[in-house]
């Protein structure tokens, strides 16, 4: 026994040097990781801040999407908050933050809208530090007639005027050009704008001016098939392949007695 006594006791000492080394590792890690690089707020920017839906109406949930850039070359863990004035709508924890551009998603949430104008903040949670992030732009959600949108394409309310068509009255097979006056009561647009009966699709012209004001929009030439002894026609506007609403003076339906459009 005596014989395998130093042994054990070499033995010991070795594992508390071990031990101890470990603990050293741990400590220097900790401090290096504390002491070292890592992603400050000054780093990050928000490039874009988008909700869905869009528009969104009230009594709806909502969900945010940010774009953020780090601008720095370490990657790391932080929390995000979106906040309006002082209120928090939505927030994220420790989410992975790379260097470049990261895209990240806020859980859905409800928030009352009832203001006509609401303009959102990012804020990031550092190591229990808050910071109000930098952004590309103001990102404000903004009243319009079916909602608020976060779009800034500035479309304003869109109002058929009046639709008729030349010749009219006109016979089945006979050539005819259609005119729309059309209201936009927002700023110029890029739109295109569609004819239909029903689901079929009469007459279109694609990616043309809609200045602001009233303006008379002229459609191509073209043959329809006055058949049915209802036909009426609707005004459909498609902004970014998105339909926006438009409302109209009256019904426009072209009656069977000569097909005219005449009221």
């Amino acid at each position: 026994m005596k014989k395998h006594t130093p042994i054990l006791v070499i033995g010991c000492l070795l594992l508390m040097l071990a031990l101890a080394e470990a603990q050293v590792d741990k400590a220097l890690d900790r401090f290096m990781q504390r002491g070292g690089p890592r992603i400050r707020p000054n780093d990050l920017r928000v490039l874009q801040l988008e909700v869905s839906p869009d528009p969104i109406r009230e009594g709806q949930r909502i969900r945010f999407r940010a774009t953020i850039m780090n601008n720095s070359n370490h990657s790391g863990r932080i929390s995000l908050n979106i906040k309006d004035r002082d209120e928090i709508i939505s927030e994220v924890r420790d989410v992975n933050i790379y260097s470049g551009e990261n895209r990240i998603d806020f859980p859905e949430t409800y928030y009352r809208f009832s203001r006509s104008d609401y303009c959102f903040t990012v804020e990031a949670d550092i190591e229990r530090t808050r910071q109000t992030i930098d952004v590309a732009k103001e990102f404000c959600l903004h009243r319009v007639r079916n909602g608020w949108t976060m779009s800034d394409r500035g479309v304003g309310y869109l109002f058929v005027e009046d639709l008729d068509m030349r010749p009219d009255p006109v016979t089945p097979g006979q050539e005819v050009r259609f005119r729309v006056k059309l209201r936009n009561d927002g700023r110029p647009i890029r739109a295109t704008i569609r004819i239909q009966d029903k689901d079929q699709v009469v007459a279109q012209v694609e990616n043309i001016t809609i200045p602001q004001g009233l303006s008379d929009l002229q459609f191509p030439h073209m043959r329809y098939s006055f058949q049915r002894f209802d036909h009426c026609f609707t005004v459909l506007v498609d902004l970014e392949r998105t339909p926006y609403p438009v409302d109209a003076a009256r019904e426009f339906c072209a009656k069977p007695m000569g097909w005219t459009l005449k009221p």
